[in-house]
């Protein structure tokens, strides 16, 4: 099983990136790619892990930082929709696929 991005999951992820990088430097962005992939992969190998939300999604949260991981577990991978900071509006992209 393997994992795929939503582009606008990339999208969050580079907006988190660029803000730990600008308010807290590169060692703490690094830190926060490393705990995201650390979580897409422990979802991998456990789908069932997440918290179940509305149309077959499910959520997860970082343990490290206050961000969220949405995703959709589909037959031979997951896919992940949304990487959403834990304050932002419960709503935020979703509509997203």
């Amino acid at each position: 099983m393997i994992y795929s991005l939503h582009p606008g999951a990339e999208q969050d992820i580079t907006y988190a990136l660029d803000f730990y990088n600008e308010h807290a430097g590169p060692v703490v962005a690094e830190r926060f790619l490393e705990e995201f992939e650390r979580i897409a992969k422990l979802l991998v190998k456990h789908p069932g892990l997440g918290i179940p939300t509305t149309r077959g999604r499910r959520t997860f949260p970082l343990k490290i930082f206050p961000y969220s991981v949405i995703y959709r577990n589909l037959e031979s991978s997951i896919r992940i929709l949304i990487v959403r900071h834990q304050h932002r509006k419960p709503g935020y992209a979703g509509d997203r696929r």
